[in-house]
């Protein structure tokens, strides 16, 4: 699908209402900005309040935008096996190039349970599919095993890894063909998961640095590990603080100050503490990003 830095896209609101025009000028900031992929509709998307109606028009807007310059990938996830293969023949049929497969979530199933959701998923499209582990989010693990599994599927192409565990992404890496994709799906893990054989990262800080977010991978790619790695360290804070509340709210508070987007999320999420928003401000200012 693609090699280097993919974002994971808000969903701009105004009104309560999805912002089309917000959502335009994002996706072309991106775009100028180096961006590999458009990850739509994932966690940084809010999808979860996002009604089917809604989806159809943001995966509408995000292809007719984008025009074939970049793939665009649908977040699908449901933790019913029937609504996400629905999701997945409505992003299908919208003209999506791939899917993003979060493991279902509350229903916590068995590694067992995850092969043959994932599988009957994979089996409803033509689409590639990079599956998306978030424990911390979905209270459920991919192993290892289950990777290898999926690998054999076709159309299953990689993996979000946003595990934070090092050693299971090694483990991963060892087991799986060489063409099964590593997604970093933690912006504080991009080189130390590149170095793991990592093909790139499923970012939410690119949002707000997509050229610096691309710059750090090609740098690894073309051999330049010390400037990848001094530009891990030189936006650590920035990403820290992306991530100093629950996401997307820190990265929307970031868009808005930008001039990009309004400050708008929907419930259960809440904007920003202004404490923490302070110290956002202060170390976008220190970056010149407003």
């Amino acid at each position: 699908m693609f090699k280097g830095a993919g974002v994971a896209i808000v969903t701009p609101f105004k009104d309560g209402k999805f912002d089309k025009e917000a959502y335009e000028r994002l996706i072309d900031f991106q775009i100028e900005n180096k961006t590999q992929a458009l990850i739509v509709l994932g966690t940084t998307g809010e999808a979860a309040t996002i009604s089917r109606e809604e989806k159809a028009e943001i995966i509408t807007t995000a292809v007719e935008r984008v025009n074939k310059r970049i793939p665009v990938i649908v977040g699908v996830g449901s933790n019913s096996t029937e609504l996400a293969i629905e999701n997945t023949k409505q992003a299908e049929s919208l003209g999506a190039d791939g899917l993003l497969l979060v493991t279902p979530y509350y229903n916590k199933c068995t590694n067992n349970g995850l092969v043959a959701h994932f599988t009957a998923v994979a089996k409803a499209t033509k689409l590639p599919i990079i599956l998306y582990n978030v424990p911390g989010r979905t209270g459920v693990n991919i192993p290892p095993e289950v990777n290898l599994s999926m690998s054999r599927v076709e159309n299953v192409i990689g993996v979000k890894e946003a595990s934070g565990n090092i050693s299971q992404i090694l483990e991963i890496k060892r087991l799986v063909p060489k063409d099964y994709m590593i997604y970093s799906g933690n912006d504080d893990q991009v080189v130390p998961i590149l170095a793991c054989g990592g093909h790139g990262v499923i970012s939410v800080a690119s949002n707000v640095i997509p050229r610096e977010m691309q710059e750090m991978c090609e740098a690894y790619m073309d051999g330049d590990v010390e400037k990848a790695l001094r530009l891990q360290l030189e936006y650590k804070k920035l990403i820290d603080l992306l991530f100093s509340e629950v996401n997307p709210i820190p990265v929307k508070a970031a868009l808005a100050e930008m001039k990009l987007i309004e400050n708008e999320l929907r419930l259960p999420l809440t904007p920003m503490e202004e404490k923490n928003k302070i110290k956002l401000v202060q170390e976008m200012k220190r970056f010149n990003l407003i």
